[in-house]
């Protein structure tokens, strides 16, 4: 069998197993049977315990090129049995790695009966989102197309955003959430408006996962550089809904309709393999709802705390200068006594010459007083009389 030939037989052999594949007949556990590849030790997706995430100082912020350059010509977006394809414009790409890598496509994996366990790919700290997007893109700088990279280890990076569901509508992916009932069924293919695609990106593109892994459907080829977002992206419980309601794994021929749901991949064993993060682990961590209580009652009490303290200081500080204040009075009085009673003039001290002085004087009062009293009885003596 010449080259030709074989490649024409792995060809007829692929379209034979594909529809098995999306009908669900070989199971995830069997596509190693079909693709060796599946089987390998590289394989994608996986569950990234943040913990055993090394930090890789050199992973710089990826870099969409192109990305909102849309142009007039509508996108290609095409049901293939498996999951919702947008074919994306080649001048589209992806900078912040080794090399540069021109986008080929886009597609979602999702699970069933709105937001539930399962949905994504891949898992962190075993917990999975309510879908997944990729954005698939082969390394142009090597590699001529898609075909040639794709069984390359470093032929294709692939962009995992992993999103979530809440109340608010997201009006990015209705872009493409309005136009699924043009391709409800397998095979079939529409146009739409071409859009802003990094409008469907996380808005932070410096915080992600770097791992070398796999395609997540066959032929699981280990050719991919794995860029996962840390940062989820959120539409409403209405779009999710939406994306799982309405296609069909099925073709339209097909009298028994099978709705695509489920179409993502389980975890697969990293087998040594080390996943590297861009941002340490204190600047990634996300708080619970729980946590976050925790901190603002802490901070609520340390504040109490803190104002207490401060109250206290502050009525010590008031107590040590009252103190202070009455002591220097005290003082000041004491003193302006003590100058008054050192003005008053000092009694004059009691000297012999004194009390001499004082008995002269009491000696002339009693000499007057007996010359009196004589004169008085010359005057009443009987001689006197005429």
């Amino acid at each position: 069998m010449d080259t030709l030939g074989f490649f024409m037989l792995l060809i007829l052999l692929f379209f034979q197993w594909m529809p098995a594949l999306a009908a669900g007949l070989v199971g995830q556990s069997e596509w190693s049977e079909y693709f060796p590849d599946c089987g390998g030790t590289s394989q994608s997706p996986v569950d990234v315990m943040t913990t055993q995430a090394k930090y890789d100082p050199s992973l710089i912020p990826v870099t969409p090129l192109g990305y909102s350059q849309h142009g007039n010509q509508p996108f290609t977006m095409y049901n293939n049995g498996h999951t919702v394809v947008i074919e994306l414009p080649e001048w589209m790409g992806l900078g912040g790695l080794p090399w540069f890598f021109t986008a080929i496509q886009m597609h979602l994996h999702w699970g069933n009966d709105g937001p539930s366990p399962g949905g994504s790919e891949h898992t962190i700290n075993g917990l999975s989102a309510d879908a997944e997007l990729h954005v698939v893109h082969y390394n142009s700088e090597l590699y001529p197309n898609m075909s040639a990279a794709m069984t390359q280890k470093d032929g294709l990076a692939v962009l995992g955003i992993l999103i979530v569901t809440g109340e608010e509508t997201n009006p990015a992916f209705n872009n493409i959430l309005n136009y699924l009932s043009r391709i409800r069924h397998a095979d079939q293919k529409a146009f739409i408006p071409a859009f802003d695609v990094q409008s469907l990106l996380p808005e932070d593109l410096g915080r992600y996962y770097r791992y070398n892994g796999s395609l997540t459907t066959p032929p699981c080829h280990q050719s991919v550089i794995w860029t996962l977002f840390h940062k989820r992206v959120q539409i409403s419980v209405a779009q999710l809904l939406k994306l799982e309601k309405i296609l069909y794994s099925s073709k339209a021929e097909e009298p028994d309709r099978m709705l695509l749901q489920d179409n993502y991949r389980a975890t697969q064993p990293l087998n040594h393999r080390v996943i590297f993060t861009s941002f340490s682990a204190e600047s990634g961590k996300e708080l619970s709802s729980g946590e976050v209580t925790a901190i603002v009652i802490g901070v609520m009490c340390g504040c109490v705390g803190l104002a207490v303290i401060v109250r206290f200081i502050v009525k010590t500080i008031r107590f040590f200068k009252l103190l202070q204040f009455e002591a220097v009075v005290v003082n000041s009085s004491t003193s302006s006594w003590d100058v008054l009673h050192n003005n008053r003039p000092a009694p004059m001290p009691r000297t012999k010459d004194s009390e001499k002085e004082k008995e002269e004087k009491q000696d002339m009062a009693m000499n007057s007083t007996s010359e009196a009293e004589k004169k008085e009885e010359s005057l009443l003596s009987p001689q006197s009389v005429p």
